[in-house]
């Protein structure tokens, strides 16, 4: 079955007023027999929003709505197409308590759900890494080089699988790669393939999914899906499914990378 896991919407506040049912049809006409609406999740209470522009996810007085939107598209094209109830949850160093006591109360309504890592703990500070190249060599500074980033962010992903957040918590590993946004503008020397052989083995041993996001392939300093194809081999040699997620904040964004994702199941 065809599947896009991981779309977006107008409550996102850094995305499109494309309305949900523009989503739908979109994907009916890509031939999804699937689709799951993933809304970042409210950020944990106590947590202050890293990006510079303070619109990373929706606000919690906005989560009921967002639930009744869904469920009503969801009446419109019943027998249509399958839609879930989902959000993206950030998983962010320190804040496991707050983000447990959130999927407590929310993650019955959910139908589908993805954990993703956009924040860095450094020391007391948080950075959003994936908001601009202008962050990223800022924290490039703070840091030391950009390989320190990636071990930070590697190794925090594996923090993300390992946690126990619940009953609720998400069983799919949103854009593992994300990290390598910026890669051709900030080039490394160290492949990582020790510490993202060791999340692959994480996520095989805890039965998670992975979220084969094609988001990277139309950003400029990227060029490819997160994670790339060798990344892709190393999760089906483990036998980790693989869902395909557009990762789009805008209707035109949805199918971004979907070629790509439907050869590597073909070799």
């Amino acid at each position: 079955m065809e599947k896009d896991g991981h779309i977006h919407t107008t409550f996102c506040p850094h995305g499109t007023k494309d309305t949900l049912e523009g989503y739908v049809e979109r994907a009916i006409s890509l031939g999804f027999q699937e689709i799951s609406f993933t809304e970042h999740a409210p950020l944990p209470k106590g947590f202050t929003d890293a990006a510079p522009t303070k619109d990373s996810s929706m606000k919690l007085e906005e989560l009921e709505l967002y639930f009744e939107e869904v469920a009503r598209v969801k009446s419109i094209y019943l027998g249509q197409i399958r839609i879930n109830t989902g959000l993206e949850v950030d998983f962010i160093e320190g804040f496991e308590h707050e983000t447990t006591s959130f999927l407590n109360t929310y993650g019955k309504f959910l139908d589908d759900a993805i954990l993703s890592v956009h924040f860095l703990r450094y020391g007391s500070d948080y950075d959003c890494l994936d908001y601009s190249p202008e962050v990223f060599n800022q924290m490039i500074k703070k840091y030391g080089s950009s390989e320190k980033i990636y071990e930070c962010y590697f190794k925090t992903l594996l923090l993300s699988i390992h946690s126990d957040l619940g009953p609720f918590k998400p069983k799919r590993i949103g854009h593992m790669t994300l990290v390598k946004k910026f890669q051709k503008k900030f080039p490394i020397e160290r492949d990582f393939t020790d510490l993202i052989q060791e999340v692959l083995d994480a996520i095989r041993n805890k039965g998670y999914e992975l979220d084969y996001n094609g988001a990277g392939v139309s950003k400029p300093l990227c060029r490819e899906p997160y994670p790339p194809d060798w990344v892709v081999m190393e999760a089906i040699k483990r036998g980790i499914p693989l869902v395909y997620g557009s990762d789009s904040h805008q209707i035109k964004d949805l199918g971004q990378g979907l070629d790509l994702m439907r050869f590597m199941k073909e070799v």
